[in-house]
């Protein structure tokens, strides 16, 4: 489901141009630093994530990943980062996301997060701050190593 949503959302998005995989990066998940230390959140959410560079400004992603509950949960949606300062990508990431068991029973539900990219060569790291949602969502500053196979 994950590869197929992926495909789909790239063949939409780039039905103008061929595939590129030079512009697909992969990811392992997350590691979250949360705010609040002493409620025995998961740091490290592992999982498999793909972000596609659309252009200079968007990129496209999707994925799946063990959240700060120790749930599953999933993740679509669109980078958005205009901004260039120190050799870093400055924007914000919104999309969808689904199981976190406190936030609307695990069901999906929108989020739009101001996020710092850097990319150099095959390695890139993609840092997002996660507000906290009352005692639904824990804040956090997550950060996302990814890799790409270019030639």
């Amino acid at each position: 489901m994950l590869l197929t949503a992926a495909a789909q959302m790239c063949a939409a998005a780039q039905a103008d141009t061929a595939f590129d995989a030079d512009r697909l990066w992969v990811n392992a998940g997350f590691y979250s630093a949360h705010f609040d230390t002493h409620k025995d959140l998961r740091n490290a959410n592992p999982g498999l994530g793909l972000e596609y560079r659309l252009n200079e400004d968007w990129s496209a992603t999707v994925g799946h990943f063990t959240n700060s509950d120790n749930a599953p949960s999933n993740y679509i949606g669109a980078y958005y980062q205009p901004w260039v300062l120190g050799g870093i990508k400055w924007g914000v990431v919104a999309g969808a996301f689904n199981g976190y068991p406190k936030a609307f029973n695990g069901s999906w539900f929108p989020a739009v997060l101001p996020v710092a990219s850097v990319e150099r060569g095959h390695w890139g790291l993609n840092v997002a701050l996660v507000p906290p949602l009352k005692d639904r969502l824990y804040g956090a500053v997550s950060f996302q190593l990814k890799f790409r196979f270019q030639d």
